[in-house]
């Protein structure tokens, strides 16, 4: 064998070995930027960041109700929209449980309390499904609400120690506390 293609199948050989111990690289680096990457959540998760000490009355099926919200699409983070936007600043007023909102914000705000705060992360079948709600959300979007409700309305806001002391029971087992 002459020399240079002795040279030319070392260089070769080198190039093979690189690759086949660069590839395993890659493919962890693949692997990593999928695991950090968020999947959307499957079913309703209703996370907790401000709870009153005090609470003798928590939202029904059926109650009138004002919220404070922030919306948010899951997948970006982009805000679409703002009960607390300049020029808006009211809360939503809409009766619980009655399929006036989207099915995510009837069972998400359910055992409330007034001056509580919720993110609720809701999967796309109880948000807007498969039409979106075009342009602002696309279809099958997951989405995610910053909430506080702010009323019950036509019923007493009074609070006593006696049911905040209930913030255990089984209606908040699912409720994760931020």
């Amino acid at each position: 064998m002459n020399t240079r293609r002795f040279f030319q199948l070392g260089v070769l050989v080198a190039i093979v070995i690189a690759l086949a111990f660069e590839a395993p690289a890659l493919a962890s680096e693949e692997t990593k930027e999928q695991k950090t990457k968020k999947q959307p959540p499957t079913q309703l998760q209703i996370g907790v960041k401000h709870r009153p000490a005090n609470c003798t009355v928590r939202t029904k099926p059926g109650d009138s109700v004002s919220v404070h919200y922030t919306g948010r699409l899951f997948s970006d983070g982009t805000e679409f929209d703002s009960s607390r936007k300049p020029g808006r600043g009211s809360p939503l007023d809409f009766v619980v449980g009655q399929g006036s909102v989207i099915k995510g914000w009837d069972q998400g705000l359910l055992n409330m309390c007034v001056g509580e705060r919720r993110v609720l992360k809701i999967p796309a079948d109880l948000a807007y499904g498969a039409r979106g709600a075009p342009p602002v959300i696309p279809p099958d979007a997951a989405l995610v609400f910053d909430t506080e409700l702010m009323a019950i309305n036509g019923v007493g806001a009074e609070s006593s120690d006696a049911e905040a002391n209930d913030a255990g029971d089984s209606d908040d087992a699912a409720h994760e506390e931020l």
